[in-house]
């Protein structure tokens, strides 16, 4: 079984408004609600390619009821802690002005909620995979993801990390399966500007260097780069397409590439189908459907 954790999930509210005025009364053009949060958007597109998975995590109040009863109604199974206080975040996106947004905080998380998750965690088994995807909520320690990692270092569980900064530089020591920074991310980490795929490929080899099993550094329109597992370093360029939605590309790529792995424990075939897949997502006002990463697999072009 494929679980992810999203810790603060959110309801993401799309909207288009023209000729947006401030200190007036705007009104919308279009309007979309989704599900959101980064290891939500894994679930929702693994399900989208047919492979089951359960989104972990915490949710709160009518939101959180409609986080879940979106999830159930798109047959993807969760098994969220509910937390009595607050209410689960929505998140303002308004897609005419330049990619604005207004983030929601979220409920308190504390300690015993913390437990609760690990108490879940725990029964994980060998040959599972645990996708830990995103940022956490002020409150938690920066530690979490290196405290899940250490609990389940001995049980066999694939783990794949998409997160930044320290949250993603404490895990290394615990060889995560796949790691996913974008190319400003990983920019971040080593203090330094990287625009070509030949400038990223020796700081994804130093992540790889620090315990990572496979890094795939993604850059939205200019590709990206898969240091394998198998000794190579594949570099994809993204397919031609009109930019819809880069919101959940890079999560789609990361969804992408386990289905292509659990079909044919491939890291070429893995890595292509995961570009297609977060390709189809950009080209989308949605995530990725199968029959848009079917259109793209064979136009995603790979060299070594």
């Amino acid at each position: 079984m494929i679980y992810t954790v999203t810790f603060n999930p959110s309801l993401d509210y799309i909207v288009s408004v023209k000729d947006f005025r401030p200190g007036m009364t705007n009104r919308t053009s279009s309007e979309l609600m989704l599900a959101g949060g980064k290891g939500i958007n894994v679930s929702i597109v693994l399900g989208n390619l047919g492979i089951k998975s359960t989104a972990l995590g915490f949710i709160a109040g009518f939101t959180g009821d409609e986080i879940v009863r979106r999830l159930h109604n798109g047959g993807i199974n969760s098994e969220f802690i509910k937390i009595n206080d607050g209410i689960s975040r929505i998140n303002i996106k308004l897609k005419s002005i330049d990619g604005t947004e207004i983030n929601g905080q979220g409920p308190h998380i504390d300690s015993s909620h913390i437990e609760q998750l690990m108490n879940r965690l725990r029964r994980l088994e060998s040959g599972d995979v645990l996708v830990l995807a995103g940022s956490i909520p002020a409150g938690i320690s920066d530690n979490i993801y290196k405290d899940i990692m250490d609990m389940l270092k001995d049980k066999g569980v694939q783990i794949v990390v998409d997160a930044t900064s320290r949250l993603l530089t404490n895990v290394l020591e615990y060889n995560p399966f796949f790691i996913k920074p974008n190319q400003h991310e990983l920019g971040d980490i080593f203090n330094v500007t990287l625009n070509t795929q030949e400038e990223v490929i020796p700081y994804a080899l130093k992540l790889k260097k620090m315990g990572a099993v496979n890094v795939c550094v993604s850059m939205g329109g200019k590709g990206a780069i898969l240091v394998a597992d198998d000794g190579n370093v594949y570099k994809a360029k993204a397919p031609d397409g009109i930019l819809k939605n880069s919101v959940g590309a890079g999560d789609s790529l990361v969804a992408g590439f386990l289905s292509g792995w659990i079909e044919k424990k491939d890291y070429e075939y893995a890595f292509r189908k995961g570009v297609a897949t977060g390709s189809a997502s950009a080209f989308s006002e949605r995530l990725a459907t199968v029959g848009e990463v079917n259109m793209l697999i064979d136009k995603v072009v790979i060299t070594r």
